[in-house]
């Protein structure tokens, strides 16, 4: 027990503490941004009023460029002034040198998925031009360590990636649009100052940024698991030591009895009984404060190594470690010696008698009338129960921690597939996504809409503002089609009126919003700003913002220009408007490569629940059996069968299961409803619990219970009820 609750607790732990540190060390090598000031162009007078509050500023120019590669992958071109904030970081090669105006430094994803190595050429194709570089080096950026593909949920690396070149590799003029900036002041006082001093398109702070933000929502959930779970773990395993404990100190009266009587003192018998539980826990305790950091960070870094990009996944360590392996055994050896110090005092004769039952009081049940027409076994487990307290106490609170954690894990899971079957079955109907290329020819485009029968749709990043808050979020333009439905948060369909914007029902909570306020938004990369009034709520499961039509959105002032074909047909014809084309089946897979770190955390759950439910009711059968032997004993001499004095026990251990069972229940639903909520800013659901959680968690549960309980079957055969009624002499 020591061992599963320390090795949870160290292992889950680990794994979050390794993302946080890894990633803590990797921003603070590159010397990642505090923010990214956006404007058409930054120039020297922008720089100079910038830098009069700020520590450090670095000038980039972005441009989005097609690789001359098969396929066309879209890369995103960085040209850096100088490199001295989110530094490239090198693992290949040479590192960025701002000097080098014939070289380019590749994104290693992007190199590895193409079979790039450093020495080779590669040729870029941006604005009606093409420039080629010879590959100086490969590696990462902290700006990507999340990288979202416009065709799918998890990137696709051969498809996608970024470059980072020289300001003089640039073949014309550059003019810079983005400001890297460091700042030690607050995030608010920096946009005030800048607000005052400089005219600016946009600001993005850290925090904010698109693939901090969504590490840092990934992170959270992490920490989250590990507030919850190896807490349980560690509650169940202190109760379970306290009952074995004083299961083993009762069970060995006599010999403690016989110590006393030829001399042995007090405390030496203590600290023999105090070893009983020391060494055990001790070595457990750091077995699993050894292997938990080895083996569970393991499990989880192949699945997150597909969505996020860093140089190094290594597991991480906090003194906490330590401290909670020391404090188990610590409370072991108190444990222990409060259960000693009871049968210590009293003299040897006494001692190496049976301990005398324990008493109680009449209920008021049992002084109704009622109690009379109650079966023999209700009964006898009522009185047993009320007369031993706290071992019914025990049982109840250990199965409830342990369907906790089953109702959690299936839960999570349950979500993790309403969210998809949202997303796939309820309002995505089409066969094939077409992303449209940057440089489309009309022609082609309006023939691949026909020969398709498809429909167009527009979907851009747009940062909105209201309520002196603002967020990145999502665009959808789409006409009248249905290929695409929009849902309520019941998953019903919906219509969203020409001329009304539609907000998504997370952001309306985020914000604060409703049906009739205003809101600001832009397009990422324009600086044209529109105020609209929300029309409509409607629910999202995977994407948050707005939807419109085109129609809505002309009326605002701004163009449709389509991204995507939708179509309820295979599309296989090979066009150069047509960038590439997703099946509804492959974004269903790359959703579920998207969710596998929380199915690996479901299955390790699960697992380690079950290991925990078991031994928590094989221990409390034990202690069950070893309180009861003599009434049991008793029994069996009045004639009672065999088969009889089963039910009992079985009665007993249903009992406090089902009481274990139904509290367990709200809590794993409460365990749950703050795990989802920590799974970031992007994804809304509805915390349910289906009956179908809750009748898996009972087949495990009560099969556990039953299963343990008939253990003890042949223990009532084996009884020797001379040695269990006699007194000792």
């Amino acid at each position: 027990m020591a061992f599963i609750g320390i090795f949870a607790y160290c292992g889950i732990y680990a794994e979050y503490y390794g993302l946080e540190q890894t990633s803590a060390d990797y921003y603070a090598q590159t010397n990642l941004a505090d923010g990214w000031v956006y404007n058409d162009t930054v120039d020297d007078s922008s720089v100079d009023k910038v830098s009069e509050f700020t520590t450090q500023t670095d000038r980039q120019s972005v441009v989005q460029s097609q690789a001359d590669m098969v396929d066309k992958p879209d890369i995103t071109l960085h040209f850096v002034e100088n490199g001295t904030i989110s530094k490239f970081y090198s693992v290949e090669g040479d590192g960025f040198n701002a000097s080098d105006d014939s070289g380019v430094w590749l994104d290693k994803r992007f190199a590895d998925a193409r079979d790039l190595h450093v020495g080779d050429k590669i040729s870029f194709e941006f604005n009606n031009q093409t420039v080629e570089k010879e590959i100086r080096g490969i590696g990462y950026s902290p700006e990507y360590v999340y990288e979202t593909s416009p065709a799918s949920l998890t990137p696709d690396f051969s498809q996608m990636g970024f470059a980072y070149l020289s300001a003089k590799a640039y073949p014309e003029d550059l003019e810079y649009d983005r400001l890297l900036v460091k700042y030690d002041s607050s995030d608010d006082d920096f946009k005030e100052k800048l607000d005052d001093s400089s005219n600016y398109l946009s600001f993005t702070k850290k925090d904010d940024q698109l693939s901090v933000s969504k590490f840092s929502d990934e992170m959270v959930q992490h920490k989250m698991i590990g507030d919850v779970f190896p807490v349980v773990f560690i509650l169940v395993t202190f109760l379970t030591l306290l009952t074995t404990m004083n299961r083993i100190v009762t069970h060995q009266r006599t010999q403690i009895g016989v110590l006393k009587a030829v001399g042995f003192k007090d405390g030496t018998i203590i600290m023999h009984y105090l070893s009983y539980s020391f060494w055990p826990v001790l070595a457990g305790s750091i077995l699993g404060l050894i292997t938990g950091p080895m083996i569970i960070p393991q499990m989880f870094y192949p699945s997150m190594q597909t969505n996020y990009s860093m140089p190094s996944w290594n597991p991480g360590f906090d003194m906490s470690f330590v401290y909670i392996a020391a404090l188990m055994v610590i409370l072991s050896l108190f444990v222990t010696y409060l259960s000693c110090r009871r049968i210590s005092k009293e003299n040897p004769a006494n001692t190496m008698r049976s301990k005398a039952p324990n008493m109680s009081s009449k209920s008021l049940i049992e002084r109704s009338k009622l109690w009379n027409r109650l079966s023999f076994n209700f009964r006898w487990n009522w009185r047993d129960a009320r007369v031993n307290k706290f071992r019914a106490f025990m049982a109840i609170v250990g199965v409830m921690g342990c369907v906790a954690l089953l109702i959690a894990a299936f839960g999570m899971n349950d979500s993790m597939k309403e969210l998809k079957s949202w997303e796939y079955d309820d309002i995505s109907h089409y066969e094939s996504k077409l992303q449209i290329s940057n440089n489309a020819n009309p022609m082609e485009l309006y023939y691949a809409l026909n020969e398709s029968n498809g429909s167009f749709i527009m979907q851009q990043s747009i940062e909105i503002k209201t309520n002196d808050s603002e967020d990145t979020v999502a665009l959808l333009v789409s006409n009248n089609t249905d290929l695409i439905s929009y849902t309520d948060s019941g998953r019903n369909s919906i219509d969203i009126d020409e001329g009304d914007v539609s907000l998504s029902k997370k952001l309306s909570e985020k914000f604060n919003l409703g049906i009739g306020d205003n809101i600001r938004w832009h397009i990422v990369g324009s600086d044209d700003w529109v105020s609209s009034k929300i029309g409509q709520i409607h629910a999202e499961p995977i994407s948050q913002g707005l939807i419109m039509s085109p129609d809505t959105l002309e009326d605002q002032g701004l163009n449709f220009t389509p991204t995507n074909i939708l179509t309820d047909e295979k599309y296989g014809e090979n066009i150069d408007s047509i960038k590439s084309v997703t099946t509804l089946d492959e974004l269903k897979e790359s959703w579920d490569q998207m969710t596998n770190a929380v199915m690996m955390m479901v299955y390790v759950i699960t697992i380690v629940a079950v290991a925990l439910a078991f031994l928590v009711l094989y221990n409390l059968g034990i202690v069950s059996f070893t309180e009861m032997e003599r009434e049991i004993a008793t029994l069996k001499v009045l004639g009672f069968k065999t088969n009889f004095l089963r039910k009992i026990l079985l009665t007993q251990n249903i009992i406090f299961t089902s009481i274990g069972f139904i509290l367990g229940i709200p809590l794993g639903f409460y365990f749950m409803t703050l795990m989802m909520n920590a799974a970031g800013d992007s994804l809304y659901y509805i915390p349910t619990l289906t009956w179908g959680n809750i009748l898996l968690s009972a087949l495990i549960t009560f099969s556990l219970s039953i299963g343990v309980n008939t253990l003890f079957s042949d223990k009532i055969n084996d009884l020797d009820m001379v040695e269990a009624l006699k007194d000792v002499d």
